[in-house]
């Protein structure tokens, strides 16, 4: 599943339009990318846990040549699963259903709004000219 996937999930569950759906989830990237720059931990309980690790330095070879090369230390990204996620992808759990009952029901409403704000009489379309068997129309 890519962003627009997960975008398209997320307001089919909620209601919520997509436009609105994308800048929530650019928010909370932006959110977690940040806190992990600064070194913080970032805990969704239940989902996992999102640090930044230290890799130490070490001695590699170059694929071609093979000969050694120092890679230096680096901070990375990583994540750790919680236990609920891993019960529900190994099979042990099931996922919970998603409780959104009130977007559900005020997504009906706003639509019936907009449609009684449209107006009630529409121009009539010109009727298309008949098409005569094998014949171009005119």
């Amino acid at each position: 599943m890519n962003r627009a996937e997960l975008v398209e999930k997320v307001a089919q569950a909620t209601g919520q339009p997509k436009s609105e759906i994308t800048r929530t989830l650019s928010a909370m990237l932006h959110t977690v990318t940040g806190a992990l720059a600064k070194g913080d931990k970032v805990t969704l309980v239940g989902f996992g846990t999102f640090e930044r690790r230290m890799r130490k330095a070490r001695t590699g070879r170059n694929p071609r040549t093979l000969s050694p090369l120092k890679i230096p230390a680096a901070k990375v990204p990583a994540f750790r699963a919680g236990k609920e996620l891993k019960d529900i992808v190994n099979g042990r759990a099931k996922q919970p259903t998603l409780q959104l009952a009130k977007a559900k029901a005020a997504a009906p409403k706003a639509a019936a709004k907009k449609k009684a704000a449209k107006p009630a009489a529409k121009k009539a379309k010109p009727a298309k000219k008949a098409v005569k068997k094998g014949g171009k129309r005119r």
